[in-house]
């Protein structure tokens, strides 16, 4: 190769570098034809408000009958007679049911009759005292031993003891003998008959069960976290499946005053006037409780509380940064959840908040309309 020919390819080479140089050169500065700041975060917040918490909830609830009896045989025998089957009213005081003891009626009759032989020992004892009383009362002196009249003295006393023992024993031999008689305890209606005649029976066989149904109690188990929110409340309505599309009234009559520790719920009880027997004791109900709170709170959009293992916080926008509020969660409603924390009316709060944003972190705020 000849020396021109190289001079000739140092000047291309040359040329191409400075080709090369230009072109990286002109891609670098591309950026500066641009903005040199990048695009500020948006962050949609709110104006916290307070406002006054209303709510109606529907809890579960169950109909239980206003008295329930089951009545058991008080001594053991046969059935001699059932007066009633299930389904019939009964009135106080009715007779449902008979029981064969013959060794009761033997002990009550043997009863009476130590009770009439107990009343002649004394009536005599009694007698030869006053005799001997009046005798020793004479002008006469001597009549009457002073040790004889002692003597008669504390027999008719000891005859007197005897008399009124088997006087008692003879009431509870009678009393005894009432329970071979199953009377009703209140009016209602015979739910179960668990004997027939001729059955043998003891104190441990239940015979019948009787309900009194003409007023029913509604009983719900009302959480905890809205026990304070239903103070003032008095009367309410519920549903139940059988009648789809009525609802029916109750009064509220006692509270437990004790949070279930195994289900954190009060039990509310409710009176139910059914005296047209529509409404069946033992059936599944729901009610419905309005709730409202005695001071304003507030509430905010679900998305605004933050929830990490540690705590629930809300972000708050104070001097163009954020800053974390530990707060604690309410009732909840269809607008948001309530919260109670160190907030005040008229705090600015991220709408959307996450432990991502740090305390501190800027951002181009704005409010959501």
């Amino acid at each position: 190769m000849t020396k021109t020919s190289c001079n000739h390819m140092r000047i291309i080479a040359a040329i191409f570098l400075l080709l090369i140089i230009s072109a990286c050169g002109q891609h670098s500065q591309a950026p500066a034809a641009g903005t040199d700041t990048p695009a500020a975060d948006t962050v949609p917040v709110f104006i916290l408000k307070q406002d006054t918490l209303k709510k109606t909830v529907e809890f579960p609830a169950e109909l239980v009958p206003y008295e329930n009896a089951e009545l058991f045989a008080k001594v053991q025998g046969f059935v001699r007679e059932m007066k009633v089957d299930m389904g019939d009213r009964v009135r106080k005081g009715q007779v449902l049911a008979v029981i064969e003891a013959p060794e009761v009626n033997s002990r009550l009759a043997e009863s009476e009759a130590v009770v009439q032989a107990a009343r002649a020992k004394w009536t005599s004892s009694k007698d030869n005292y006053e005799r001997l009383y009046r005798a020793s009362q004479a002008n006469t002196p001597g009549i009457v031993a002073p040790v004889d009249l002692e003597r008669s003295r504390n027999q008719m006393q000891a005859d007197s003891a005897t008399f009124l023992a088997a006087g008692k024993q003879a009431q509870s031999y009678k009393a005894v003998s009432g329970y071979l008689y199953i009377i009703a305890p209140f009016d209602g209606v015979v739910t179960a008959r668990k004997a027939d005649p001729g059955s043998l029976v003891g104190t441990n066989a239940m015979l019948l069960t009787v309900q009194n149904n003409n007023v029913l109690r509604l009983r719900a188990a009302v959480p905890e976290i809205y026990v304070a929110a239903a103070g003032g409340l008095k009367n309410i309505d519920f549903r139940i499946d059988a009648y789809p599309t009525e609802r029916f009234k109750a009064v509220l009559t006692r509270k437990s005053e004790t949070i279930d520790p195994a289900t954190r719920t009060e039990l509310w009880e409710f009176k139910v006037d059914n005296s047209d027997h529509r409404l069946k004791a033992g059936a599944f109900c729901y009610v419905k409780i309005p709730l409202e709170r005695n001071a304003p709170s507030f509430v905010v959009p679900f998305s605004a509380v933050a929830t990490t293992q540690e705590k629930k916080f809300v972000i708050r926008v104070k001097e163009g940064k954020a800053e974390w509020v530990d707060v604690r969660q309410g009732m909840t409603v269809d607008a948001g959840v309530e919260i109670f924390g160190n907030l005040t009316a008229g705090d600015t709060l991220v709408q959307k908040a996450t432990d991502e944003r740090k305390p501190g972190s800027t951002g181009l705020w704005t409010i959501k309309k």
